[in-house]
């Protein structure tokens, strides 16, 4: 369970991202200061380092049910797009081997 320190920094990024502003470790520092909030003074720097280069919006509206199973598609058609026209042989499917079954071997469970 997250503590009141990690939720506080937790919002306080949505704050700074809502009003379009750079997550910084000062910024989310300075919000939990004007709140009146105790945190301990690595709390707001890991949060800032933990979302560098990450766009906040985007992962908060592309929230899906599926681990990764939301923007995977989409980046992989964006690539053939990108790119022209893709080769034929990376579209074919790769055959994949046949498992032997058990009844190929002569006995059974139980045999």
């Amino acid at each position: 369970m997250a503590s009141n320190q990690e939720l506080a920094c937790v919002y306080a990024a949505l704050i700074l991202q809502d009003d379009e502003v750079a997550i910084t470790g000062e910024k989310i520092s300075t919000l939990l200061k004007a709140a009146n909030v105790e945190f301990e003074p690595y709390w707001p720097g890991l949060f800032a380092k933990a979302l560098e280069g990450v766009d906040v919006k985007n992962l908060i509206t592309s929230v899906s049910s599926g681990a990764g199973s939301g923007p995977a598609p989409a980046a992989a058609a964006a690539a053939p797009a990108a790119g022209g026209a893709a080769p034929a042989a990376e579209t074919k499917k790769k055959e994949e081997p046949k498992e032997e079954s058990d009844d190929d071997m002569g006995f059974g469970l139980f045999d």
